[in-house]
């Protein structure tokens, strides 16, 4: 099966990893061999012996001696293609080494091959004590990982319509947690009836995601998308973590790095992809240490690296039903069944756009009107007018991202214009476009088309005009809702649903309130419980403040754990009768 062009632009993030050779496969010194050899242990591998297959999981990193190791992608018809050679002091390995995700190729010894095999435990130990190896890893296996997505180097081909919800549901999937794939657009292809009929697939099976040797999945859910490909990590039942993060945007990727960091056995549960909101970001200009912007998407997938580094399991697509907070501790429920245990939580599940409020909204989700901007978004609408909803940041950055690709961008705003509810600098660069058009007093009335949007329809309140635009791409950014369905009924919300914390419960809040000390700055109405980011009642929208309330957390949750540790030690459990799992 041959991949049709992509009509995408290039991902931000791929720029130039194949003219950085000297990171992407550094050679060691032989100093700094002989430290990381003292890490490992020896091995040998005889002439075309597998050092390991593409989807295996738990993979060591190997240090090699002398010979060489061949790295290859291998895809479902048995083909070849080369994706590394490494050679002495080179050593293999990429940022799944530090999740326990599926391996994307194969190694194999290239002649006789000697090395130095790394397990896991033991590689985390070497990033912990060696500064410099650490920096040499960490990079390398960033830049590799960046090359095997802007290159598409693993079997996962999906074969889809750019036009499918579906499509578009299962590509997002897979591009915002980094994994690569190949497409095949069928609105592309010439002959679509004899490709499906060829594997006797109806139009309701579409996307066909191939992965490895398997039948291809059909539609699949994200869940069974992740089984597959291998990419939720695998949890004990019996395990009780000091920090269950509910939420993988900025709040709870700083909460999982610093708690990760000093100690604390950290779990972190995301239902789509880290980054949250932020992560669908196309370009944040404002956030302190990045004079020229990063991705959010970039921002992220950097975040979620070092998380793992530190030792946080990171589980995604991992939805929660509930957090249940009685005498038998803290549990996070899980959709597909699963409990997590925890002796303290951090909720950072952050915030969901509003949707419209039109009926045939839900028609065209995923198939012409978006909640984000990225480049996949940015190459559907390659040369088409599009249009942009809302009058925030998040609005701003995309409307002059996708003026870039699309051929006219209108701006619909409620108000008379962005100077109340926008940064200057976005402002500016608005003005400048010259393909930006800014539509104040203008609401949405209307969806038409078909399976897709075909036109958008209007309302000038100013003038009390009509109209109707042949737009098929339509991005809405009109503010967002707290995501706090899980705990509703058992931990205080204000009136708009965020969560209350420290000063702002009331007594009526802690009612049940067991211990003798008061709440902590973020912490809820019930004890050893937290809330960092967008969906604390208070906090300021920005990813640097999200950070910062993840980062100061986890030194409340050091208290926390160390007051009840006091505690239990010397006297009974508080009235409350929470019990406190054993550590």
């Amino acid at each position: 099966m041959s991949d049709a062009p992509l009509s995408e632009p290039e991902p931000p993030w791929a720029a130039g990893t194949d003219s950085r050779s000297a990171e992407l496969y550094p050679v060691l010194t032989e100093a700094q061999a002989r430290r990381m050899a003292r890490f490992g242990e020896p091995c040998r591998f005889a002439p075309g012996q597998i050092v390991w297959r593409a989807g295996e999981r738990g993979l060591d990193l190997h240090l090699v001696i002398s010979g060489a190791l061949e790295v290859l992608r291998v895809t479902g018809d048995g083909a070849e293609t080369a994706v590394a050679v490494h050679g002495p002091r080179q050593f293999s390995g990429e940022t799944n080494l530090l999740t326990d995700r599926a391996s994307l190729v194969m190694a194999r010894a290239a002649g006789d091959l000697e090395t130095f095999r790394v397990p896991a435990a033991s590689l985390r130990e070497l990033i912990a004590r060696d500064p410099e190896l650490s920096e040499i890893l960490m990079h390398a296996f960033i830049l590799r990982r960046m090359r095997l997505i802007a290159k598409g180097l693993s079997d996962v081909r999906v074969v889809g319509s750019s036009f499918s919800a579906d499509t578009l549901r299962v590509r997002s999937f897979l591009i915002r947690n980094g994994h690569p794939h190949g497409f095949l657009d069928l609105e592309a292809c010439a002959d679509v009836e004899a490709l499906l009929e060829t594997g006797d697939f109806a139009c309701s099976d579409v996307p066909l995601v191939y992965a490895g040797a398997g039948p291809p999945l059909r539609n699949p859910s994200l869940s069974e998308l992740a089984e597959r490909l291998g990419l939720m990590p695998r949890t004990d039942p019996e395990t009780i973590y000091d920090v269950v993060v509910i939420g993988a945007g900025p709040a709870g990727l700083a909460t999982a790095v610093y708690a990760a960091s000093e100690g604390l056995s950290t779990a972190v549960l995301e239902t789509v992809a880290p980054g949250g909101q932020a992560g669908a970001s196309s370009k944040i200009e404002n956030c302190l240490g990045f004079p020229t912007g990063i991705s959010g998407h970039a921002l992220a997938g950097r975040a979620f690296t070092q998380a793992a580094k530190f030792g946080a399991d990171i589980l995604v697509p991992c939805g929660v039903s509930r957090l249940i907070c009685d005498g038998r501790g803290k549990r996070v429920e899980l959709e597909d069944g699963r409990t997590i245990r925890a002796r303290s939580v951090v909720i950072a599940s952050g915030a969901n756009y509003r949707r419209l409020d039109l009926p045939e909204l839900g028609r065209y989700e995923g198939a012409g009107v978006h909640y984000g901007a990225g480049h996949m978004e940015a190459g559907l609408c390659r040369g088409q007018d599009v249009i942009v909803v809302g009058g925030g940041n998040s609005a701003g950055q995309a409307a002059i991202y996708l003026s870039a690709h699309a051929r006219e961008v209108s701006i619909m705003v409620r108000r008379e214009g962005l100077e109340a509810t926008m940064s200057r600098y976005l402002i500016a660069r608005i003005e400048q476009a010259e393909n930006i058009t800014v539509r104040p007093f203008h609401e949405i009335s209307a969806l038409e088309g078909g399976g897709h949007l075909e036109h958008v329809c209007w309302r000038d309140t100013a003038t009390g005009k009509d109209g109707r635009d042949p737009v098929s791409h339509l991005f809405l950014f009109v503010g967002a809702d707290p995501c706090t369905r899980f705990v509703e009924g058992d931990i205080a919300l204000d009136e708009k649903g965020s969560v209350k914390t420290g000063p702002s419960l009331t007594p009526e809040d802690l009612a049940g309130w067991p211990l003798a000390r008061e709440p902590f700055l973020l912490e809820t109405s019930h004890p050893f419980v937290f809330a960092a980011g967008d969906v604390r009642s208070g906090s300021i929208k920005r990813v640097a403040s999200a950070v910062g309330e993840g980062s100061i957390t986890v030194q409340f949750i050091h208290q926390a754990l160390a007051g009840l540790q006091g505690a239990s030690a010397a006297f009974s459990l508080p009235s409350s009768g929470l019990s406190v799992p054993g550590r």
